[in-house]
């Protein structure tokens, strides 16, 4: 969507509301939690802030959240499962107030200990994101994201899962543009215009590129099975650097756990 004046206030207020669920959830990551308690955690702060579960509100997803262990790549069900020291763990929060909607979401290892692959893995997954965001200017090609995003995770010999992109957001949960490609697709002619409001969310792997049904109608994994990183943030796009609209309200929490914004 094209944010006006009147848009503003309403998206940072989702903005503020997934930002905070998503960092609330991260707190409460450890060896002995189950994936569904974890999305009672969410789901419980979403509601305190008159938010719902897009997922859920969208297309009647089994969860308020998304939650993806180790191989499972996107839209991950939670469920009893138990998490344990080491476990990769993506959670993607998206949601809808007063009409609006924003996504966020992030990767960390459970635990005090991230091995070294899992650490460079999630330094890059967060680079990618940070350095498609500074091209994300008005006027820039949309492909420049996708081009940002490929060359950050080849530089570092990873790949990138090439049917899962980036989006518009707004009004709708997926709006127009409706798939921004993570690498450089040079028949995309598409320009980014001032005011609209997209996602950016690099999904960086250890040498996925697909990812595919694993059966429950839901959750998807990368093919071949590889570990993959998601960082993402919901933005509205600027002449210069785009506004981060999925940030906690609160100033001391303004950056989510891991990742260092370049501006």
């Amino acid at each position: 969507m094209i944010c006006t004046d009147h848009d503003l206030p309403y998206l940072k207020a989702i903005g503020h509301i997934v930002a905070t669920t998503l960092r609330v959830m991260q707190s409460h990551v450890k060896a002995g939690i189950t994936t569904l308690e974890l999305d009672q955690i969410g789901e419980d702060v979403l509601t305190s802030h008159g938010a719902r579960s897009a997922p859920r509100h969208v297309y009647q997803f089994p969860g308020a959240t998304c939650i993806c262990v180790n191989n499972e790549t996107a839209h991950g069900i939670p469920s009893h499962r138990v998490l344990q020291d080491g476990d990769l763990i993506n959670i993607d929060v998206s949601a809808v107030k007063d009409g609006y909607f924003s996504d966020t979401g992030a990767s960390m290892v459970v635990g005090n200990h991230t091995p070294k692959r899992l650490a460079t893995l999630l330094k890059t997954g967060q680079m990618a994101l940070t350095h498609a965001m500074a091209v994300a200017k008005a006027g820039t090609p949309i492909n420049h994201i996708g081009k940002a995003i490929q060359k950050v995770a080849h530089t570092h010999g990873y790949s990138v899962i090439r049917n899962l992109g980036s989006h518009g957001i707004g009004k709708t949960l997926h709006d127009e543009p409706t798939f921004i490609a993570h690498f450089f697709d040079p028949n995309d002619r598409r320009i980014l215009k001032e005011n609209q409001v997209i996602t950016i969310e690099p999904f960086v792997s250890l040498g996925g590129s697909l990812a595919k049904e694993t059966g429950d109608g839901w959750t998807l994994a990368t093919k071949p099975n590889q570990l993959t990183v998601q960082f993402e943030h919901t933005l509205i796009i600027t002449p210069n650097d785009p506004v981060i609209l999925s940030v906690p309200s609160d100033p001391t929490t303004s950056t989510l756990p891991g990742i260092t914004h370049p501006w």
